[in-house]
């Protein structure tokens, strides 16, 4: 694996916008040898709120810095820089929940441990454009 050292971690008491603007206004804060080239954040707000932040620094997304969030809420596709984000099944995980909790009421009931799978929903935020080099075009 990697060596820990080299992750930052940032551990907000509240998720929201303004909380990824302030942990993005740490980033920016670091001497440039230092910052992180990536940002994952536990949601979607928190990662408009780094992007937000990291634009109004000059920071180019993705070229110096890749952003990825959580939820995929609609507004991650609308973002500035269209925001790379990690769904979730939310109308299978709400069907499911109400499921396991009226199964809860029946007699005999069983329990089971349901597994949703992510899907990573990649967009600009964390996709670096390939140029074409000097000798790919002369090739």
């Amino acid at each position: 694996m990697g060596d820990e050292e080299a992750l930052t971690v940032f551990a907000p008491s509240v998720l929201t916008v303004e909380t990824g603007r302030q942990a993005a206004a740490q980033i920016v804060g670091m001497p440039a040898a230092q910052r992180p080239t990536a940002v994952i954040c536990a949601n979607d707000l928190l990662a408009l709120g780094v992007l937000q932040e990291m634009t109004r620094h000059g920071v180019r997304v993705p070229e110096e810095c890749a952003i990825v969030g959580y939820d995929d809420i609609d507004f991650a596709a609308a973002a500035a820089v269209p925001l790379t984000s990690v769904r979730k099944p939310r109308r299978e995980l709400g069907r499911r929940a109400a499921e396991l909790l009226l199964d809860e009421s029946a007699e005999g009931h069983v329990h089971e441990q349901i597994v949703f799978e992510p899907v990573l929903v990649v967009r600009e935020s964390s996709m670096t454009r390939r140029t074409s080099s000097r000798a790919d075009r002369t090739a």
